[in-house]
């Protein structure tokens, strides 16, 4: 392989921290959409960090753009 794709996924509990919420929160957000997640085996769920940056730069409150 010449070119290294590189992917960064956190934990539920990260980014439950990151976004100030909840793990069950974050899971609804996952199941409406609204953040991308990777399942990796039965159990773990990975979300894309570039889910949860794109997640905040959609949700601005007032003129805080």
């Amino acid at each position: 392989m010449t070119s290294t794709v590189t992917r960064r996924l956190v934990s539920l509990a990260d980014a439950a921290e990151a976004l100030a919420v909840s793990p069950r929160t974050v899971r609804r957000y996952i199941a409406s959409g609204q953040l991308e997640a990777v399942r990796l085996g039965r159990k773990t769920l990975r979300i894309k960090i570039e889910s949860i940056e794109r997640f905040i730069d959609s949700e601005p409150v007032g003129n805080w753009r």
